[in-house]
């Protein structure tokens, strides 16, 4: 059973070693175990750096996200001067139609008073009925003369104001556009790097992808290897997916393998949280060993340190362990022994035999490896 510390790492697989290789019968553990923490290294540093470039994108988007609001703030004013230009010109058309009507009429008022002085006072004197009339005759005249040329210069400084203006609006839209080109070319470069930054980090994700592939590839035949491993220890049978998952706690049973703390600081749905529990349901005293060295391979070790009875021969209600000091690396493996046979084979309940659920298995301890035996 892989130990606590590691045991995060057995999610996916039906076992509880952590890497195996068979050599001599036996499961090597620092075969797939290196292969495993180097990928999860991997992944830790590859997602380290995938988050890093998230943040970054998403910096980058809300300058691009800013810079186009300003854009298109930028285009209403621009629009709105555009507009005001539009409107000044038609303001400066009818200044000038009104300017060229009141310049006709000058020019057919003076040519009346050219064609005029050519008469003399003496005539126009004779032409009058009295001197009233000689004299109304010269100031409507001239009073006609004085407001033709008064609306020609009211006409021409409105036209000059109203073109001043437009030119202030046409420096404005110059400006306005001038901004805008150069927010765009921010907006580009900004989206140019949100684009690369996304790339890289698509990148990562992949190769994340990829070596979690790569550890369910190696987990699988790590399971292989630990079945293969537990056939040679003398296991002649399984039986899997009993209901209720034999007792075992369902807040720790329903959650997902290595995702929880038992009361023994073990992780759930593994091979040594089910048998710290059967041991504790049985009325018997579990010590608390998850903040120590409980690999299952050590339980025989802790056990002395506790002072609790172990050996060698096989009982009902004991714990068999697998593989204490067997020399090879592995991890081990403990069970719950339900009973014992007359050919002196023992049937076990178990958790993480089989991808971290529980099941029953009749093993004949004649032929296997490694047997020992805590007597809680």
């Amino acid at each position: 059973m892989v130990r606590t510390k590691f045991l995060i790492f057995t999610i996916l697989t039906s076992v509880l070693l952590v890497g195996a290789t068979l050599i001599s019968g036996q499961v090597k553990a620092d075969q797939f175990d290196t292969q495993i923490q180097a990928l999860k290294e991997q992944n830790a540093a590859n997602q380290a750096v995938a988050n890093s470039l998230a943040a970054t994108a998403a910096s980058y988007q809300q300058a691009v996200d800013a810079l186009n609001a300003k854009i298109d703030s930028l285009q209403s004013a621009i629009v709105a001067t555009q507009n005001q230009i539009d409107s000044l010109q038609k303001q400066i058309d009818v200044a000038q139609a009104e300017l060229d009507h009141e310049k006709l009429v000058l020019g057919e008022n003076i040519k009346t008073m050219y064609l005029e002085g050519d008469v003399s006072t003496l005539e126009v004197l004779a032409s009058s009925k009295n001197l009233s009339d000689f004299v109304n005759k010269q100031e409507y005249r001239n009073s006609v003369s004085n407001k033709i040329k008064g609306s020609v210069e009211k006409i021409d400084s409105l036209k000059a104001q109203l073109q001043s203006k437009q030119h202030q609006q046409q420096d404005l839209l110059k400006d306005q556009q001038s901004q805008q080109s150069q927010l765009q070319a921010d907006e580009s470069q900004q989206a140019q790097l949100l684009g690369y930054t996304e790339g890289q980090k698509a990148t990562y994700d992949a190769q994340i992808k990829n070596n979690n592939a790569q550890i369910a590839s190696l987990r699988a035949q790590q399971a292989a290897a630990y079945a293969a491993y537990l056939r040679r220890g003398g296991i002649t049978s399984y039986g899997v997916g009993e209901a209720g998952n034999g007792g075992y706690p369902s807040e720790w049973a329903n959650a997902y393998q290595d995702t929880r703390l038992d009361s023994w600081g073990m992780y759930n749905r593994e091979c040594v949280s089910y048998v710290a529990w059967k041991v504790d349901s049985t009325g018997h005293h579990m010590p608390y060993w998850g903040s120590e060295d409980a690999n299952a391979y050590n339980w025989i070790n802790l056990a002395n340190s506790y002072h609790i009875p172990n050996g060698t021969d096989p009982q009902s209600g004991a714990v068999v362990v697998w593989g204490h000091n067997d020399g090879m690396g592995w991890l081990g493996h403990v069970a719950y022994v339900e009973s014992v046979n007359s050919d002196g084979s023992i049937e076990v309940s178990q958790y993480n035999v089989i991808h971290g659920q529980f099941s029953r298995m009749h093993v004949d301890t004649g032929t296997a490896q490694s047997l020992h035996y805590i007597y809680f």
